[in-house]
C-alpha cells in the first residue's frame, strides 16, 4: 500500500490526467474520477502501465450521492488522502438572453458545488493527513477566466471567480490544520476543451498540461510553513 494517497476529479484526459500522472510518479495511490466510464478505465490503465496504484471511479460531480460514494471508496481502499485534486468541470457558453437554466445550474453544480461538498466528505481524511506532516495539498482548477471575466462564458467565469473565493475561505478556516489548499487559475491550455477556440489562438502557442502538473509538483515540496493561495498561468504577452 502507498504511504500516501490522492483523489483526481475529472483525470481522464488533460489536465486531469497530467496531476493524476505527476501523483503516480511521486509514488501516491490514486483515485480517478470521471463522467464517463469507458475513457476513465481506458486511463486507468495506461497509468497502471506505469506501474502506478490506481482505483477508477466513474461519478457525475453533479450528483452529491455519487460524490459521497466516490470519497468512501477511496477511504476503503486507501484510508488516508494527502491531496485532493478538484479538477473536473465544464464550461458552456451563451449570451445573457440565451442561458438556459438547465446549463446554468450544470456549470454551478460541477465547477463549484462538487468542491464544497468534496472538501466536506474529504474533510476527515485531510485534517488527519494535516496533523502527520502539515501538508496535506488541495488543488481546485480555477481559471484566468476567474480573474478576468469572458462574455459569453459569464456563467463559467462567475463558477471560477467562485472557486478563488473558496479556495481563500478555506485556507484561513483549514490552514491552521496542515491543510494547504490552491487554486490554478490557467488560460489556455492545450486540451480538447479549448478546441473551440483553436482557430484563432493555435494549439502551438498554448499553455501545455505537463505546465500544471510541474506547479503540482512544487506544491508537493514545499514546507508546511508555505502556503500558495493561487497560482496564475498566462501565456507570453498574456494580462489579467
Amino acid at each position: 500500500m502507498p504511504d500516501r494517497a490522492a483523489l483526481i476529479t475529472g483525470a481522464s484526459r488533460g489536465i486531469g490526467l497530467a496531476l493524476a500522472d505527476a501523483l503516480g510518479d511521486e509514488g501516491y495511490g490514486l483515485t480517478i474520477s470521471a463522467r464517463k466510464p469507458d475513457t476513465l478505465e481506458q486511463t486507468a490503465e495506461t497509468l497502471r502501465g506505469k506501474g502506478y496504484e490506481v482505483q477508477a471511479l466513474a461519478a457525475n460531480m453533479a450528483d452529491e450521492a455519487a460524490i459521497g460514494n466516490l470519497v468512501q471508496a477511496h477511504r476503503d481502499r486507501y484510508g488516508r488522502l494527502d491531496v485532493l485534486v478538484n479538477n473536473a468541470g465544464v464550461g458552456i457558453g451563451a449570451g445573457a438572453g440565451e442561458q438556459q437554466a438547465k446549463y446554468v445550474d450544470l456549470q454551478i453544480d460541477v465547477n463549484l458545488r462538487a468542491i464544497v461538498l468534496l472538501y466536506r466528505d474529504c474533510l476527515d481524511m485531510l485534517k488527519a493527513a494535516g496533523a502527520e506532516h502539515r501538508n496535506a495539498v488541495v488543488i481546485n482548477l480555477a481559471s484566468i477566466a476567474g480573474k478576468s471575466p469572458s462574455p459569453w462564458l459569464s456563467v463559467y467565469s462567475a463558477t471560477k471567480a467562485g472557486v478563488l473565493a473558496y479556495t481563500t475561505a478555506m485556507n484561513k478556516e483549514l490552514g491552521a490544520e496542515g491543510i494547504k489548499s490552491t487554486a490554478f487559475a490557467p488560460g489556455f491550455v492545450d486540451t480538447d476543451m479549448t478546441d473551440f477556440v483553436k482557430d484563432s489562438v493555435s494549439a502551438d502557442e498554448m499553455i501545455r498540461p505537463g505546465d500544471i502538473a510541474e506547479a503540482l509538483r512544487f506544491l508537493l515540496r514545499v514546507s508546511g510553513n508555505c502556503v500558495v493561495p493561487e497560482i496564475i498561468f498566462g501565456r507570453p504577452n498574456e494580462t489579467v
